[in-house]
């Protein structure tokens, strides 16, 4: 298996999982449980794929990744009750899948030999995009929208990393593994210690 299928299969299992717990949350039926999950694992790699013209897309040429998915879905439809906290296990469950997502964006622009700003949108809409269609499903505020936390700027900062050490390195592997670890340090170190970016206020006009 080479390392892009590997990050894929990582990023769609995990994704899946956190699919499948915001469905939980939702208290949705079994169907709902794998439409959720699937939505969440495949999302943002398909967006990609789209845009980068790859022909087949990812799970359309491998079908199995929708099978771990649907198993994943499976899983913890009949153990989710057996969590104290299921958003917690989200939250973190998410920012694994953000890191390796990234990475595997990141890796599929690279091996197309694209431009520096296209391989870090890539990583950003792999990292993202699956997330985000989850949360907007089910009408809850996405996570990548979270008031101040790093999340996208985790994606871009991950992305960022793989690109400025590829040209030192021979093949992907070290870059990939860089970016992963910087995006999940940033999103970790926003949620267990609070950095985040500043936000935007509004002033009352003077009278």
């Amino acid at each position: 298996m080479t390392l892009l299928a590997l990050l894929d299969y990582a990023a769609v299992l995990v994704f899946a999982i956190t699919g499948a717990l915001v469905a939980s949350r939702a208290q949705l039926d079994i169907v709902g449980f794998a439409f959720i999950a699937c939505l969440t694992a495949v999302g943002g790699g398909t967006i990609r794929d789209l845009l980068l013209d790859r022909n087949p897309i990812f799970w359309i040429e491998t079908p199995s990744m929708l099978g771990v998915a649907i198993v994943a879905a499976l899983v913890v439809f009949f153990t989710a009750h057996l969590l104290e906290s299921r958003f917690r296990t989200l939250i973190w469950l998410d920012s694994l899948a953000l890191a390796v997502a990234v990475a595997a964006g990141v890796g599929v622009a690279m091996a197309q030999e694209q431009s520096a700003p296209i391989i870090i949108v890539m990583g950003m809409i792999t990292g993202c995009m699956g997330g985000l269609m989850r949360d907007v499903v089910v009408g809850q505020l996405p996570l990548v929208l979270t008031q101040g936390e790093l999340y996208a700027t985790a994606a871009l900062s991950g992305a960022a990393v793989a690109v400025l050490l590829s040209p030192y390195f021979d093949g992907t592997l070290y870059p990939l593994l860089a970016c992963a670890a910087t995006t999940w340090v940033l999103r970790a170190g926003s949620l267990y210690f609070g950095w985040h970016l500043p936000v935007y206020k509004s002033t009352p006009p003077k009278s």
